[in-house]
């Protein structure tokens, strides 16, 4: 392994966000591959240059000798990630995710190291729960916690429904770091509680919290909002190049 410093002034780049202060140098003083989780649920078709940023992140931790985790959300891709969410998302069936994580799955790791890389897909551990460990995952944390995200707390305030399952899914992401025994985890700047979240659930498990790093959004293509295949204003990685360049170019000033 490299030295900390080294390490840290590679990883560090384009990073605004790692929790605790000081946890990442003290995990790279371990002196061990470190295992990095990144989940992406696979919600469409194709993957764009917002999920690049944070894959290039997760490939700088394998340039390093660390272990790369990336978790295939084909469970939660079904719950829905209520991210920035004003309203309950619609939900997915098992046979659209399996055909969108099928098509982003090729992308994805052309963008990464085939060594030093894990693959793993949610459902593996998820799928099969029965209630007894859905009730045990569901006493780790508390409606007052949950009422701590902004989008949760703005709806609410405003009256507007928030679904149990909406509940659910930062309860599921945090036990996709207790089944990869993650050490770090990375996500978009919007995913900064689920992150954080995902600690909380670790130590309810008597397991070591995750340190957990994120990246700032792109904007899309409309200049607003971040990009997003929801939203349609994407810039996919599969573009030619002359059509990403008249994409970024479309992009207003402002």
């Amino acid at each position: 392994m490299k030295p900390v410093a080294e390490q840290l002034e590679y990883l560090l780049r384009g990073v605004d966000t790692v929790l605790p202060d000081g946890g990442l140098e003290a995990r790279l003083g371990e002196d061990r591959p470190l295992r990095v989780k990144l989940g992406m649920d696979p919600t469409a078709p194709d993957v764009h240059l917002g999920w690049a940023v944070v894959l290039h992140l997760l490939r700088r931790f394998q340039d390093l000798g660390h272990t790369a985790v990336l978790i295939v959300g084909d469970f939660t891709a079904r719950v829905g990630d209520p991210s920035g969410k004003s309203e309950t998302r619609k939900r997915l069936d098992a046979d659209d995710v399996a055909g969108f994580a099928s098509s982003c799955l090729d992308v994805m790791q052309d963008l990464l190291l085939p060594d030093r890389l894990e693959i793993r897909h949610n459902s593996e551990w998820l799928g099969d729960m029965d209630m007894t460990r859905v009730l045990e995952l569901t006493s780790k944390l508390t409606v007052s916690r949950l009422l701590e995200r902004d989008d949760f707390s703005q709806r609410h305030a405003a009256g507007q429904p928030i679904s149990l399952i909406e509940f659910m899914y930062p309860l599921l992401q945090g036990l996709d770091s207790v089944a990869v025994e993650a050490d770090v985890e990375l996500g978009g700047a919007d995913q900064l509680w689920n992150l954080l979240v995902g600690r909380d659930i670790q130590e309810r498990y008597g397991r070591r919290p995750q340190v957990v790093m994120t990246v700032p959004l792109l904007v899309g293509t409309d200049g607003v909002r971040k990009m997003s295949q929801s939203y349609g204003n994407y810039i996919s990685v599969r573009d030619e190049a002359a059509e990403m360049f008249g994409k970024v170019m479309s992009i207003p000033d402002e």
